[in-house]
């Protein structure tokens, strides 16, 4: 059973880093993951999956949740 949740958040280049949540995120992707390796990588290739570019200095960060 996956326990691990890769949780990939998409944020505007006006949120830092610490303040990029699923709140403030203009796009939350989720996914199962088995490891926390495979969820570390899996977040940027989701958002790349769902045609995340980039653009206007947005950004990608992966978070890995325990699932509930």
């Amino acid at each position: 059973m996956n326990t691990i949740i890769v949780v990939a958040l998409i944020c505007g280049a006006s949120v830092q880093g610490p303040d990029c949540s699923r709140e403030t995120a203009l796009d939350v992707i989720t996914a199962p993951a088995h490891t926390l390796q495979e969820c570390l990588m899996q977040g940027p290739v989701l958002a790349a999956n769902a045609g995340f570019r980039g653009e206007d200095g947005a950004y990608v960060k992966t978070r890995c949740e325990r699932k509930k």
